[in-house]
C-alpha cells in the first residue's frame, strides 16, 4: 500500500501547483454536477455531492463555479449535461497496471484519446476486468494535524472510528483508509473528533505493486501526467512502486 500512498500524495501536490487550473476546476465542476444529478443539490443527504463540493473548496475552486455546476446538473430539461462514467484498465511500460476514471459525454472520443496516450507511451489498453483484479475499492480520506495534534492521536481516532489502516505521508498529512461502504461513517467520525479532514474520496488499492526498471518508471509516470491531462479523465490508479523521489524528480 505504500506506493498507492506516496503517489497520491504527490498527485495532490500536483493538482494543487498545476498552472492549467482551469482545467482542474473543469473536472471538478463535472463531478459536482454528476453528483447533484444523481443524487440531488443537498450535500448533507447526497454525500457524493459533499465529497465533491470537498474536492473543489480543497483547490480554491470559487463558490459560483460549485453552485452553478449544481444548478446545471438539476435544471430541468435539457440543461443538464449527461456523462457517463466509465472505467478504463490497461499496462503500462514494466508490466505496471492502470486504472483510468473518467466522466464523458461521449464515449468514443474519450476511449481513443485513452488509447492513443497508452499507445504512445508504449503501454496498451487492456479488456474490462483485465487488472481490476489486481486492486480494491476504498476509502481514503487524509486529515492535517491540528495544532497540538500528533500522528498517534490521529491513528488512534481513526482506529475507534472504523478505519482499516493509517499512513503518515509527507508534509505531515495522514492517509485513513476504510472499506468503501463505510467512508461516510468514518468521515463523520473523524469530523466530530476534532480531527481536520482534507479530503475523502473513492480509490483504488493495488493488492500488489511492481517495481520495473528506472527508465519503465519514468515512462509510467509520463503516462500517467499524459493520460491526467485528458479533459475527460478523473483519475488514474497504478500498482507502480515508486520512490517519492523519483517521481517528484520526475520529468513529468
Amino acid at each position: 500500500m505504500s506506493g498507492h500512498s506516496k503517489w497520491s500524495t504527490i498527485k495532490r501536490k500536483k493538482e494543487a501547483t498545476d498552472s492549467k487550473r482551469g482545467q482542474v476546476f473543469t473536472k471538478i465542476a463535472r463531478e459536482v454536477s454528476v453528483a447533484a444529478k444523481q443524487g440531488g443539490a443537498d450535500p448533507e443527504t447526497n454525500f457524493r455531492l459533499r465529497l465533491a463540493i470537498q474536492k473543489a473548496r480543497s483547490v480554491n475552486m470559487p463558490a459560483d463555479n460549485i453552485k452553478r455546476a449544481i444548478e446545471k446538473a438539476t435544471a430541468d430539461g435539457a440543461g443538464a449535461d449527461n456523462f457517463e462514467e466509465i472505467l478504463y484498465e490497461g499496462y503500462g511500460p514494466g508490466g505496471a497496471a492502470v486504472i483510468v476514471e473518467a466522466l464523458t459525454d461521449n464515449r468514443n472520443r474519450t476511449v481513443a484519446e485513452v488509447r492513443n496516450v497508452f499507445n504512445r507511451a508504449g503501454g496498451r489498453l487492456g479488456e474490462a476486468g483485465s487488472v481490476g483484479w489486481l486492486f480494491e475499492q476504498r476509502g481514503l480520506l487524509v486529515i492535517e494535524p491540528n495544532p497540538g495534534q500528533d500522528t498517534d492521536d490521529i491513528t488512534l481516532g481513526a482506529i475507534e472510528a472504523g478505519a482499516e489502516d493509517v499512513n503518515e505521508v509527507e508534509d505531515g498529512l495522514v492517509e485513513v483508509y476504510t472499506q468503501l461502504q463505510d467512508l461516510k461513517a468514518t468521515e463523520e467520525a473523524l469530523t466530530a473528533q476534532g480531527f481536520s479532514v482534507t479530503s475523502a474520496e473513492k480509490t483504488f488499492v493495488p493488492k500488489t505493486t511492481v517495481e520495473p526498471s528506472e527508465s519503465e518508471i519514468q515512462s509510467v509516470l509520463r503516462l500517467i501526467d499524459k493520460v491526467e491531462d485528458l479533459d475527460d479523465v478523473q483519475g488514474v490508479y497504478t500498482n507502480l512502486q515508486v520512490d517519492s523521489e523519483v517521481a517528484v524528480n520526475s520529468s513529468v
